[in-house]
Parts: structure tokens; C-alpha cells; sequence
């Protein structure tokens, strides 16, 4: 355990003692007064979703690639959000307080270079000797080289070879755009014009960090390979690369302007109006360079729309007088976890605002768009929700499940109170599209189905090892859940088949892996959900081992918590971390799924929650628990910490007031 660790854990207490009915219930009131103070007129509550310092370097990048006028105001934001999150290493990690990250602190350096840091200022030169000793920028991932191909700082050689004229490739071929996840694609697209036309940043200050590199980068005659590649496939892309290379320039240029047509036609079809192509920076900041590249004119009415949906991504924090650029928004994600919170809460105006927030929901549904889901699903109807505000072509399976189970939970309830409650067809259309999208494996992914073209994250530009989208523990437990809450055949061949996914995927130990939050405990969590309701018993072995897990794992001062280390390659079983209020939530939500209500473990977590809520209500959380892309990019939700462990408390009390002890929802 590290002095870090040793701190958090030092002067709590062991909480073995179930807390009163009156600490309990206020600290519920409390929380659940500040969020739904916190919702929007219109209904819906959104969060600030913060990843690494990769996103807001960019955002100060782009505006140098593409000629503008900084917005000194907001630099000098960005530039003190930068320094804080510098990590004692010099360089800068990929979550809160972890370890350094060679590419993050390229794109980092060089983003407060641009801002105007001197290169000697004691914290550039700490982090420039961190680059220097952990490889140089040479070192840097595949996405970071390109951009410093652009900026002339490497050679294009440093890229591997992505030919735009993939766009033509039939889909029989080996790689093909619906063989990829719906992230890659969208980032892909754009950045295939920028890669075939050389693309080379304005750079009006040309801005250049030489003194990064251990040799001069054209002399940088090997580049890494990612760590995740497994023979043959390394050496088999490799030299797939090798021959693209050589042969690409001499491809017809005839072909060559149909692939960039393409394209074009691509991503204009995706715009996606103010919320962007994908709803992701870094697909909209391609987009963005790829307009600019073509030539289109700045005030063209899609590329002034393209380029302010970027600006829609700043969060300016007044108190700490920074700035950062999220990675995307969370608003349908938030809206439905905060509506299952405040269904447990149970009062009145608990009831009110969760109507409220569904008839925002509502509204947010796709219903005539059939997205690139369709490819591999093609006679599914659409009817699912987005993650963000809009992305009506990239609907997402773990909302549509969460924002479903709302819906058909509040339904009765809202009748019951004379309020709005006509939701039977949008519930309907949402289970529907979930149910159409089951992958032939029995579990669920988050956009698309059989999306298990394993042996592409091989591929050279593939360095980060996720360019798919397969089934996962997590998503599925959700799906599962929804369809068994509301009224599913359990015996039927999609929730056997479902089940069945979930009982393989469970780890020795008896936890699941969770691909989109941080990590066992929030796939055990998920699993959970999905297996009670799906039928398991307590005495289920795979839900008794999970609970097992669950509580060896649990900290000395009652809480739980999981670093994002836990993704790493060669993860060898659970290692103790300090207790975080999203995970502690997770744990216990996830014990009261099995059937273990009354577990002394459940009660000492009940326990760490009401003593750690702060003096507003809420809980602080440093940490990061979601995950993006396993050991590459990772998201600090900022309303994890919020509304998890207000559902938990909540859900604690009904269940200790009940004759069953049983969870009867899907999640």
C-alpha cells in the first residue's frame, strides 16, 4: 500500500454498526434536495464529463492548426488547468493521480508551449525531462503522431499507412468500415482526407517542440508497437503496412478523389448540426481539418456549425479559473440514472421532477433515423436514445436499456398522480430496437451487434486496441435486466442466450469485467442487475461468488474502490484502493441485486456513505470510474458521485423496510 493509499484509509472507522433510520433518511433528503435543485427547466440534468489533458490540449492545438486568434481569456483557463494536473512524475497521467503517459504529455507540453509557458519555467522543464526519459515524443501513440505529422514536427513515415480509398472496399473485405466501432468510424472518416492529402497545420507562430526528441524525428528510424499485439497478427500487418507504403502513392488518382467524394458524403450525412459528427471532439475537430483542408470557406454554414459545437464542449470553472474541453456530454446518460435515484427516493416531488425529466426523455428518442447499426441489424426498427444530446445516427444499447426501465418503472406511479404518463409505444419502440441488436453470442455491445472483428486491433493504427465494439458484461446486464423487467419470457431463447453470456464472462474470483466503468466492481454491479432479474436466486453459485468478491474486496474503513490500473494487460486480481463514493454505490447496488441486503458488509458501505457526504449534500470524488478506452483514455463523470450514492442509500432503506429483501427491477 503507498503513502497516497495509507493516508485515505488512515482515521476512519470500521462502520460495522447499521446506521440509524434518521442519519440515514437525512442524509437521503440532503442529497436528493441539491440534484433536484440542480435539474434544468426543461427537465433533464447534465453533468460535466472531464477526461485527460489530451482533450483540452488539443482544443489549444486546433486553434493553431487551423490559423485562429487564440482566445487568450481561455488559453490562460486552459493553461492553469494544464499545470494542476500535472502529475509529480513531471508528465501527465491519464487519470487523477496516475502514472505518466507518454502521449498525453507530448500533446500537454506542446499545448502550453503554444499558450505561451517558457520552455525553462521549472514545471516545463520537469515535464520535458519526464518525455525525454520515458522515450522522447518518438514514443508517442499513433494518434499523437499524426497530429505531429501535421505540424511538421515528424514525418508522415512516423504514421502507419490508412489509404482513403478504403472508403471503396466491398464489405466482404477484411477491413471495412462497418467492421469498425462507431468511435472509429466517425474519427476515422475525416482523418483518412487529412492522412491522403498530407494535411500541415497553419501554425502562424510555427510552434515547434524539437527539444522533446532524444535524435532529430527523421532520424527516428523505429516507431512503437502497441503492447497489446500478439503474433502473427503484428508481423502479418506489419508488413501489410510495409507494401501499402510503397505501392499507395502509385494509386490511380482517378480512385483516389472517389474514396475523398466518399468521404465527404460520409461525414456531411453525420454532421449531426451543433452537436457534431459522432458527438466526440476529436471526430469533430477532424471534421473541422478536413473541411478547412478542402477549402471550404469558415463561414460555409456547416463548417461555422461544425466548428461551434466544439466550443459547446468548454466548461469554464470560475472557482478554480480554468477551462477544460470535455470529450463529449452525458445529458440522456445523467437524465436516466438520476430518474432511477429518484424513483427510490419515492417522495412526491421525487415523483414530479422524474416525470418531468421523462417527458424530456421523450422527446430525445430516435424514431426516424435508421443509423449504421442498420448495416449488420437492417430490418430492426429504430428506437433507441443517444448518449449525448443529439447523435440520432449512433443510438447507444446501455441508455436505451436505462432510459427504458425508467420509463416502464415510473409509469404506473406517474398515472397513479395524475401526471403524464402516455409512454407505452416509446417504451415499446425502445425495448424492441435493444432486443433486435443481440449479438449472436448472447450479449450486448453498446452501438452495434457482432461487432467482433477481433483481429483488426492489430492492425499498426490500432495502437490503442480498441477499434471495436463487442458484446460486454456491462452493457448486456443492462439489456438483460430490461427485458426481464418488463415481462420477457425467461425461458426464451434471447434471455437464455443472454444469461448464458453473462454465467461465461464471469472471472474466476467471481466478478465481471466492466468495459465502460471502473472496472470489476462496476461489471459485477451490472451483471448482478441483469442476472436477479433475469431469474437467478441468491443461492445462485455464479451470484454467491460475486458477493464473496464483493465483500473480500471491501475496504477496512467500509467503503470500495478500483484504480484504472485494474485495465492493465497483465492484471493479476483486485488491488486495494482507496474508497470512492461512485464505487461504493456500485458495490452495494450490486449486493443488493444478489439477494444480500442484510450482509454486514452492505451496512458498514451504507455507513461510509452517510459519513463522507459533504457539509452540500454531495459526495467529492477525485478519482476517475469510467472508462473510454481500456489503459488509453478514461472519464471522470462528475455525477457518479452525486446520484450513485443517493440510489444506494435510497434503495437501502426500501429494501430494509420490505418483507422480500429483494431488488424487482432490472436494475
Amino acid at each position: 500500500m503507498d503513502v497516497r493509499m495509507e493516508a485515505d484509509f488512515v482515521g476512519t472507522g470500521a462502520g460495522a454498526a447499521r446506521v440509524s433510520e434518521g442519519v440515514l433518511q437525512r442524509s437521503i433528503d440532503r442529497a436528493a434536495r441539491v440534484l433536484m435543485d440542480r435539474q434544468a427547466a426543461d427537465g433533464h440534468w447534465v453533468f460535466d464529463l472531464e477526461a485527460d489533458a489530451t482533450i483540452p490540449a488539443e482544443y489549444i492545438l486546433l486553434k493553431h492548426h487551423l490559423g485562429e486568434e487564440p482566445d487568450p481569456e481561455i488559453a490562460r483557463r486552459i493553461g492553469n488547468y494544464l499545470r494542476r494536473i500535472q502529475g509529480s512524475h513531471g508528465g501527465w497521467p491519464l487519470f487523477h493521480n496516475g502514472a505518466f503517459n507518454i502521449s498525453a504529455s507530448v500533446k500537454a507540453y506542446f499545448a502550453l508551449k503554444a499558450i505561451g509557458d517558457d520552455i525553462d519555467a521549472p514545471h516545463m522543464a520537469r515535464a520535458r525531462q519526464a518525455i525525454r526519459d520515458n522515450g522522447g515524443a518518438a514514443a508517442s501513440n499513433v494518434f499523437t503522431r499524426i497530429m505531429l505529422a501535421q505540424f511538421g514536427a515528424v514525418p508522415w513515415t512516423a504514421v502507419p499507412v490508412m489509404p482513403v480509398e478504403i472508403m471503396l472496399l466491398p464489405k466482404w473485405f477484411p477491413f471495412h468500415l462497418t467492421k469498425i466501432s462507431y468511435w472509429a468510424r466517425t474519427v476515422i472518416v475525416p482523418l483518412l482526407i487529412l492522412m491522403a492529402l498530407k494535411s500541415k497545420a497553419k501554425n502562424p507562430r510555427n510552434l515547434r517542440i524539437d527539444e522533446l526528441f532524444l535524435v532529430p524525428a527523421d532520424q527516428v528510424k523505429s516507431w512503437p508497437k502497441a503492447p497489446h499485439v500478439k503474433k502473427p497478427w503484428g508481423e502479418i500487418f506489419g508488413v501489410i503496412d510495409r507494401v501499402l507504403r510503397v505501392v499507395q502513392p502509385y494509386f490511380p488518382r482517378k480512385s483516389r478523389d472517389k474514396a475523398i467524394e466518399k468521404a465527404v458524403a460520409f461525414v456531411r450525412e453525420r454532421l449531426n448540426g451543433e452537436d457534431g459528427l459522432g458527438a466526440i471532439y476529436p471526430a469533430m475537430a477532424n471534421t473541422v481539418m478536413m473541411f478547412d483542408l478542402l477549402g471550404w470557406s469558415p463561414k460555409h454554414p456547416e463548417v461555422a456549425t461544425a466548428r461551434y459545437a466544439i466550443e459547446k464542449l468548454l466548461v469554464i470553472d470560475e472557482a478554480r479559473d480554468e477551462a477544460f474541453c470535455q470529450p463529449c456530454v452525458s445529458p440522456v446518460w445523467d437524465t436516466s440514472l438520476l430518474c432511477h435515484a429518484l424513483l427510490e427516493v419515492g417522495t412526491d416531488e421525487a415523483l414530479a421532477r422524474t416525470g418531468q425529466a421523462l417527458e424530456w426523455l421523450k422527446g430525445e428518442q430516435v424514431l426516424d433515423v435508421k443509423g449504421d447499426w442498420a448495416d449488420q441489424r437492417p430490418n430492426v426498427r429504430p428506437g433507441g436514445w443517444a448518449f449525448q444530446y443529439g447523435n440520432d445516427h449512433y443510438p447507444d444499447l446501455d441508455d436505451t436499456a436505462v432510459v427504458v426501465m425508467a420509463f416502464n418503472r415510473a409509469q404506473p406511479q406517474l398515472a397513479a398522480a395524475g401526471l403524464p404518463a402516455d409512454y407505452d409505444m416509446t417504451v415499446a419502440r425502445g425495448a424492441e430496437w435493444v432486443e433486435g441488436l443481440q449479438s449472436r453470442n448472447g450479449g450486448w455491445g453498446a452501438f452495434d451487434a457482432d461487432n467482433t472483428h477481433y483481429y483488426l486491433n492489430y492492425i499498426p493504427f490500432s495502437d490503442h486496441g480498441a477499434l471495436l465494439d463487442p458484446p460486454t458484461s456491462d452493457v448486456t446486464g443492462r439489456c438483460l435486466g430490461m427485458m426481464a423487467q418488463l415481462g420477457a419470457d425467461k425461458d426464451g431463447k434471447a434471455m437464455r442466450e443472454g444469461v448464458d453470456y453473462l454465467l461465461k464472462e464471469q472471472e474466476k474470483d467471481g466478478s465481471w469485467f466492466g468495459r465502460w466503468g471502473v472496472n470489476y466492481i462496476y461489471g459485477t454491479w451490472s451483471a448482478l442487475n441483469g442476472l436477479n432479474a433475469a431469474g437467478l436466486s441468491p443461492d445462485h453459485p455464479a451470484m454467491k461468488r460475486a458477493v464473496d468478491w464483493l465483500v473480500q474486496i471491501q475496504n477496512p474503513d467500509g467503503g470500495w474502490g478500483e484504480d484504472c490500473e485494474s485495465y492493465a494487460l497483465d492484471y493479476s486480481g483486485y488491488q486495494p484502493f482507496p474508497s470512492t463514493a461512485s464505487q461504493t454505490a456500485w458495490a452495494l447496488l450490486g449486493m443488493m441485486a444478489a439477494g444480500a441486503v442484510e450482509h454486514p458488509a452492505v451496512a458498514r458501505g451504507i455507513d461510509w456513505l452517510t459519513r463522507n457526504q459533504g457539509e452540500d449534500g454531495l459526495w467529492k470524488e477525485e478519482y476517475y470510474s469510467g472508462g473510454g478506452f481500456p489503459r488509453i483514455f478514461y472519464l471522470r463523470y462528475h455525477g457518479y458521485s452525486k446520484y450513485f450514492p443517493l440510489w444506494a442509500m435510497a434503495r437501502y432503506r426500501n429494501l430494509s423496510n420490505s418483507n422480500s429483501k429483494l431488488v424487482s427491477v432490472g436494475l
